[in-house]
């Protein structure tokens, strides 16, 4: 077996934790962005909630502390909002927030899609905070996801984007329903749907060809 890059498993090992951390953080009360907003002090969560971690995934706990070299060092950007807000945050190119309630589907089911809201970098996190918390109302779609800090190399745009996602791409009225409340939240703009089954695919919006299958 190749032996794993130290720098990649650090890598893989904060993605898992951050997920980790979110889901410990709400079952005892807030998430993760309301703790940050608020200005609370949360580092005695992070700090018992790692060790809960340590125990669970060993491996990956020894790869955050070689690279952090402590808690105190993961703590201190993770109140700054890293994993919190976009402009914040440089360690995931994604920042995740799924609706409250049981997912009927997975986001990388082929009849799950996405509206794609484009906004410039330094609006990101006015734009983000509207659509995250309509999304943990459970007024919008299944979840929402928008582009970080963290250079991408696969991006397209040099603007942020803001996925908005559905259920099912062909239940047009629910589609068209989080349409019309993204258009409340003040994204006026045309938009683009697109449906899984075009991501899966490769095909991406090129000069004179798009593969949006709703626009409105």
């Amino acid at each position: 077996m190749a032996e794993i890059d130290p720098e990649s498993l650090a890598e893989v090992a904060y993605g898992i934790f951050e997920v980790y951390l979110n889901r410990e953080l709400h079952a005892r009360g807030p998430y993760l962005f309301e703790l940050v907003e608020q200005g609370a002090d949360f580092e005695d969560d992070v700090r018992e909630i790692f060790e809960r971690f340590e125990e669970d995934y060993p491996v990956l706990a020894e790869a955050l502390l070689r690279l952090f070299g402590g808690i105190d060092a993961i703590y201190a950007p993770l109140k700054a909002g890293e994993g919190a807000l976009p402009s914040k945050t440089t360690r995931m190119y994604w920042i995740v927030q799924d609706a409250p309630g049981p997912a009927a589907r997975g986001l990388d089911d082929e009849q799950v899609g996405k509206w794609l809201i484009f906004v410039p970098a330094d609006e990101v996190d006015e734009a983000w905070r509207k659509v995250r918390d309509e999304t943990v109302k459970g007024s919008l779609g299944i979840s929402a996801k928008v582009s970080t800090a963290k250079p991408n190399p696969d991006s397209r745009d040099e603007r942020s984007v803001i996925y908005v996602y559905t259920r099912d791409w062909a239940d047009e009225a629910d589609v068209m329903r989080v349409r019309e409340r993204l258009r409340d939240l003040g994204f006026l703009e045309r938009i683009g749907y697109k449906r899984n089954i075009e991501t899966y695919r490769g095909e991406y919006s090129e000069e004179g060809r798009k593969v949006t299958y709703y626009s409105a």
